[in-house]
């Protein structure tokens, strides 16, 4: 009884605001479907690390530390990057690069949805934050959690927590965040454009030679992202060499539902209330969003330009399907044209730069990892 009064008196407003700030992940995740797999253990584990003395993170007494679970999983899983890199293999295998094989110039898009990263960069860096701070908030634009982990936890950010939870919670509001803005950029004469799709058989050593050579250019030009990409590369192989499809489903299912769920619960272990609440914190969410929102119009204006130049011309708004948020932005895209014209089939169009928007974001991280360390 006085163990339960004592804790009590030691709970702070701020414990309880990240009680809310949990149950609000927790809604999203139950009644709303966003994300579930990750909004669910990030906000089941925001409320478990900030009860009074909650014993799954460490605790310093007057007698020594003792440390809490969910510490232990930090270090054991993502301040070595080990889980991020797992869970590229469980996406790589999900992936199918054939619509981007099919037409392989839809790669320029992935890369000119890049744009949002670079120009957070900048903007993070006028309002103050350490340039390496500045750089993992700048990644949260790749819609892109593991690269996000990834770049924050190598750059040693001190705002990994909300940079995380930053870059998942947008992930999840695709639907919502993208369309006022992919219509803002276009017109509607733009958006009635119609993109037949020929389907063009890739061949089975296309398929596995992809992963591959894409692994090497990476490593050439970005050295840093040999390691996300060539595990999302790896990945891929497993799954199109079709000689070892029992891994491939391994690796789909129970390999990344397991790192998913890990991953989600020990992001909570930075969510304590003390380094949570801040008002870096609302810069940070205000800078996520502008990331998210110029790779969208990065992608969107890209193919406008193209289209100065061609004779058959780009529906512009597949250019938006160029970050890595696979594959709720290719669904957008499809639905986006769909409701301008019931007949106009973007989904493959979208798929290809969506895919593309994959790699491209792991080589954006790797790039911005070269310039900052």
């Amino acid at each position: 009884m006085y163990e339960l009064f004592g804790n009590v008196l030691n709970l702070e407003w701020k414990m309880v605001v990240m009680w809310v700030i949990g149950a609000i992940l927790i809604y999203l995740a139950i009644k709303k479907e966003m994300e579930p797999a990750l909004l669910l253990p990030i906000g089941f584990g925001a409320i478990l690390v900030n009860l009074p003395f909650s014993g799954a993170v460490t605790q310093f007494y007057p007698t020594g530390a003792e440390e809490g679970i969910l510490d232990s999983l930090f270090d054991f899983g993502i301040a070595n990057e080990l889980f991020p890199l797992l869970l590229f293999i469980g996406i790589g295998a999900m992936i199918d690069f054939g619509p981007l094989l099919s037409n392989p110039k839809l790669m320029l898009f992935g890369a000119a949805a890049q744009f949002g990263i670079f120009f957070t960069f900048s903007v993070a860096a006028l309002f103050g934050f350490d340039i390496k701070d500045a750089a993992s908030i700048s990644i949260i634009g790749a819609a892109d959690g593991p690269t996000s982990i990834f770049v924050a936890n190598f750059l040693e950010s001190n705002y990994i927590g909300p940079i995380i939870v930053c870059a998942y919670s947008y992930m999840a509001l695709v639907p919502i965040i993208q369309p006022p803005f992919i219509k803002l950029c276009t017109t509607k004469k733009e958006r009635l454009i119609r993109m037949p799709y020929k389907a063009r058989e890739v061949s089975r050593l296309t398929r596995i030679l992809f992963p591959i050579i894409i692994t090497v250019i990476t490593g050439l030009v970005s050295p840093r992202s040999v390691a996300l990409i060539g595990f999302l590369m790896f990945g891929n192989l497993i799954r199109e060499c079709l000689v070892v499809n029992s891994l491939s489903e391994s690796a789909q299912n129970m390999l990344a539902n397991l790192i998913t769920l890990l991953l989600g619960i020990t992001v909570a272990a930075k969510m304590r209330a003390d380094d949570f609440l801040a008002k870096e914190t609302l810069v940070i969410l205000g800078l996520g969003l502008v990331a998210f929102i110029f790779d969208t119009i990065g992608g969107v204006m890209f193919a406008k330009f193209l289209n100065l130049f061609l004779k058959q011309k780009i529906n512009p708004m597949i250019g938006a399907a160029g970050i890595s948020a696979f594959p709720m932005s290719a669904r957008v895209v499809h639905k986006m044209g769909l409701e301008e014209d019931n007949q106009n089939f973007l989904l493959m169009h979208s798929t290809g730069v969506n895919v593309s928007g994959q790699i491209a974001s792991v080589i954006a991280g790797g790039l911005i990892l070269n310039l900052v360390s």
